[in-house]
Parts: structure tokens; sequence; C-alpha cells
């Protein structure tokens, strides 16, 4: 018996017997024809591009349908960026100009646009190569004439065990024969978490070498809520997580309930839940979940499917249908937050040897104020239609808030001479991401409407660790004691300013942080929209004393091992079968 341990990426148990997915990337025949075949090469990349988008919309229709809007966002994301006219241009040239076949063409062009996302220093949007590389093996298998590649032919229930899967294989498999994937990559941000999450199949991510360790049909035991699988487990151990798996069977329908429910704790303290979007079609998801607003709007996915940035009007209409959905609920819309490098493919070439260190979000923007200008105007815009907050990302220093805020006001005089309807007394924040910010939160209170804790970069840039990369990401740790040393100072900040502190990072969707985070102070968290029933079923099981009680032990701590230990004997006493 051996057991791999991973990251959960899907709570939830399987047991069954392992299906070992071959993910071998498709073998490119030829590089280069002779010019005089250049017109037929592009006759055949405009074929592909074409049954691409055909797929794709069918794809996006039916998860729509099965899974709902947030899920089949994914695909329209695909489809905008088959049907981007700067793509087809870019491989043309290539077909033209170097004489490369339509295959070589659009993967060296797809190649280049995958390096620029793997530069982004953050780690959600490290993610989306995957949905290039999910792209680029649709269009290469219509360009090559090769049978479509799926897992919807099962005979029997599995668990499909991976080096990685695409959002596609994911969507398109069928629920019925697949009862957990183990793969050997992965993050809790990535696509195939989020699917998994909708579509209740329980998952764990980076497992490093599973496809190694396991053979077709073996008997494997999933714990997708712990991050562990068993390979051929005794009997003892598939008898327990048998029960666990109908444990949280009951759990999930229990859940439910808690929906509609205020979020208030047993003795009447009001913690209000928000969510975090990347998309306007989000939001109703968001609103079914329970969210009272959003949290967190990451305006950035606006260009990440483009080779030009997306135009005042068009970023406009996003925004404005978002606030649209909310229906008179906060909706904060943080501003671009991309690093250079990925910037780099819709406003022009630059390099960053570091760029989690370098020129990125309101860096980057006080660089390129015509591109600043031009997104605040769109968010100011949206503001006459709703009670929209604007959040400056990645702050450091109290010059880069004094500027940015100096910037909004310049963009209100423009829209004021311009006879522009806005809001003018729009609330202008920030988001506390660095242990420099945190340092700086009393002076920060000083100046800025609100904080928002963004605690996956602070607790990576207190520690020193990329929780992407799978090698140091067992030191990613939000609950290390310096990591709320810090929180407990930006907190204590904002109170003492009478200034609103939230925090929009993973751990607020976490039910192990979730006490001790009320008993920090904490009265506004924003999640992903499905965390929050539980998070809502905490809440309104305890009282603000014993939240004080956990948050004053929990600071008492100097060692994260034994601080997690006891975060989980408290979560196990609220609930006996949750860890």
């Amino acid at each position: 018996m051996i057991i791999k341990k991973g990251i959960s990426a899907s709570p939830g148990v399987a047991i069954g017997p392992a299906f070992v997915l071959d993910t071998e990337d498709y073998r490119i025949p030829r590089r280069t024809v002779e010019p005089s075949q250049a017109p037929e090469q592009l006759r055949i990349l405009d074929a592909a591009l074409e049954a691409s988008r055909q797929e794709l919309a069918e794809l996006r229709v039916a998860t729509a349908r099965r899974l709902g809007e947030q899920a089949a966002m994914i695909f329209a994301f695909h489809e905008a960026f088959i049907a981007e006219p700067g793509l087809r241009r870019a491989i043309v040239q290539l077909i033209e100009r170097q004489h490369y076949t339509a295959a070589f063409a659009f993967s060296n062009e797809m190649n280049r646009r995958q390096r620029e996302f793997r530069a982004v220093a953050d780690a959600y949007l490290k993610e989306r190569v995957k949905d290039l590389q999910d792209v680029e093996r649709r269009v290469l298998r219509n360009i090559l004439g090769r049978a479509r590649e799926d897992i919807t032919r099962l005979t029997q229930p599995v668990i499909i065990v991976a080096h990685d899967l695409t959002p596609s294989q994911a969507v398109s498999i069928d629920r019925a024969h697949v009862l957990g994937f183990a793969l050997n990559v992965g993050g809790q941000t990535s696509h195939v978490a989020l699917i998994a999450k909708l579509r209740g199949i329980p998952a764990v991510v980076a497992l490093n070498d599973i496809t190694s360790d396991v053979t077709g049909g073996e008997l494997l035991v999933l714990d997708g809520s712990h991050g562990i699988v068993v390979c051929d487990p005794d009997d003892a151990n598939v008898e327990r997580y048998r029960e666990s798996q109908a444990e949280h069977r009951r759990q999930e329908i229990h859940l439910k309930q808690f929906r509609g429910l205020p979020s208030v704790t047993r003795d009447d303290v009001r913690v209000t839940l928000h969510a975090n979007i990347e998309l306007p079609e989000e939001v109703d998801a968001a609103i079914e979940a329970g969210a009272e607003g959003v949290g967190l709007y990451r305006s950035e996915f606006l260009f990440l499917a483009a080779t030009r940035p997306p135009t005042e009007d068009e970023q406009y209409e996003a925004f404005l249908d978002a606030v649209k959905r909310v229906k008179g609920a906060p909706i904060v819309i943080r501003t671009i937050d991309l690093g250079a490098d990925k910037i780099s493919a819709a406003v022009g070439p630059s390099r960053d040897p570091n760029p989690d260190l370098g020129l990125r979000s309101l860096r980057y923007c006080l660089q390129h104020l015509d591109l600043f200008k031009q997104h605040l105007r769109a968010i100011l815009r949206a503001s006459a239609a709703g009670d929209v907050r604007i959040m400056f990302p990645m702050v450091t220093t109290l010059m880069e808030l004094r500027q940015a805020k100096a910037t909004v006001a310049d963009v209100m005089e423009d829209l004021e001479e311009d006879g522009i309807a806005f809001r003018h007394d729009v609330p202008i924040g920030m988001m506390i991401e660095t242990p420099a910010a945190a340092l700086l939160s009393e002076s920060f209170a000083r100046e800025a409407a609100f904080f928002s804790i963004g605690t996956n970069d602070l607790t990576e840039y207190t520690l020193a660790v990329d929780r992407a990369n799978e090698r140091v990401a067992h030191l990613y740790a939000p609950h290390n004691p310096a990591v709320l040393r810090l929180l407990r100072m930006i907190i204590d900040s904002g109170a003492a300013a009478g200034v609103p502190v939230s925090l929009c990072g993973e751990m607020a969707g976490s039910p192990l942080y979730c006490k001790m985070l009320v008993g920090m102070g904490l009265r506004q968290l924003s999640m992903a929209p499905q965390d929050i029933p539980e998070i809502k079923r905490v809440i309104r099981s305890t009282t603000l004393p014993d939240c004080q009680e956990i948050a004053r032990r929990a600071l008492g701590f100097d060692n994260d091992r034994e601080l997690l230990n006891y975060l989980r004997d408290v979560t196990r006493e609220d609930d006996p079968e949750r860890l």
C-alpha cells in the first residue's frame, strides 16, 4: 500500500480502479513547405480554426446547460481566443514568410503565448496556460485530421490518473463513469479544480509522479478533501474511506440549506460574505450561492484573450454587465493586475527577468498612464449604475497609492468635462499583498477607503515560496505565524482608523481558518462562490467569544505545524467528520 500526498482540488472520496490516461502531445510531421504551398496551408488553417470555433460553441452551450454559466465561460474564453484576429495574423505571417506548415506555425505561435502566460506573477493566471494548451490541442487535431481524443466512452467507473487534464477533457468526461481525478500537476486555482468542484468530482493534484506509481486497473482510494491518494489499499482503509464517502454526501445535502440564510453567528455578529469573480456571467452563480456582493472582480481577464488591449467601451460594457447583475449590491473592481511579460502580448514587447518582483500590477499602470486612464474611465462610467468600488492591487508605498488616486481624480475631471455620468464619491481602496504594505498599514489607513487582504500573494512574499512550484509548495502555509502576525497588524490598523478590512484570498473560503479570522476581527470575507455555503455554516455555528479565544491561542504559536494541528482540532470539534 502506497500513500501519495498532493493538493486538495475538489473535496470528496472516490474508491475505484485506476484509468491511466496517455496525454502524449500531437507530433507535427513537417515544419516547412514550398512557398507555392502556402495558400493550401492557409486554407487548412482557416478550416481548422472554424471547425474548432464550432466545437467550442457547442461545448459552451452544452456546458452551460449541464454545469451553469460559470463553467461555460471557460469555453467562451477559448472561443474568443481562437477568434482573435491577431492570432490568425501572426500565424499567417509565419506561413507566408517562414514557409511553415499550418500545424507548425500554429504550434509555434501558441508556444510563444504560453511562455508569456507562464511569466505572469499571479499563480491564478499562470494556470491559464492550460487553456492555451487545450486550444492548441484542439486546433492541431483539426489541422492534422486526427480522431477526437476523449475519455467519454468508458464502460466502468474509474479514477482518472493523468499528468494533467485540459478543461475540455474535464467537462467532456462521462460523469457516470468517472469517480475522481488524480493528477501529477495542478493547483487549487486551475480550471480542472473548478470544473471538478462544479461536477462534484473528488480531485487531488500536484501528486508529482502518480502516473508512474499506478498501473491501469489498480484499486485506488482518492481523498479529495485532504489531498491523499492511497494505492492498493487494504480492506480496513477501504472500509474507513467508504464511511467518509457516505458522510461527505450527507454533508453536501446539508450545506444546500445555508445558501439563503443570513451569515450571522449565534450571538448575532454579522460577517458579510462576498464572491471573487473573473467574468460578469459568474455573478449569477455567486448570488445563487448566497453571496451578498462581489468582493473581488479580477478585471485583467478582459486582457487575456487579446493581442490588443480591450477598448474603453469594451471594458465599460463588461463592467456594466457585472454591475447590473449584482442588482445594487457592492462590487469591488480591482484594477489591472498583470505582469509586464503578460501584458506584452497586448501592448508591445517587454521582458522582466523576475516578473514576481518586476513591473507588474499598479507599477505597470503608473508607467502606462494612457492604458490606466482608459481603464479607469471604463470603471467610473460603470459606477453610475451601481455600488462600484475601485481597488488597487500590489500597493507597496504611500507614493504609489497617492499617484493612483491622483490619476483617478484626473480621469474624473475629464469625464466631467465630457459630460459623462459617474459616481463622484466612489470608494477607493487597496489590496494588501506584501509585507511592506502590511507594515505600513497604519499609514495607508489614513488614505484608503478600505483594505482587502490578498493572502495568496502575502503568504508567498512573506515566506518566499511559489505555491505553483511543486518542489516548494508544501512550504506555502497561510497559517504561518509570520503571516498571521501581519494579518493582525492590518486588521488592527483598519479598526483603529475606521477603515473596513476584507480578506479575499483562498484562506477566506477555508473552514479551517474561518473562526480564527472572525476572532481576529474580520467582518467581511470574499471567496469562490462554491465555498460560500460551508463558510456560512461555520459562521452560524459559532459565537464571537469562541472565535476570539481561537484567534488568541492561534496567535500564540510560533510553529506553523503546531498551529495547523490546533486549527484542525478546533475544526474537528465543530465537525468530527470534516478533518
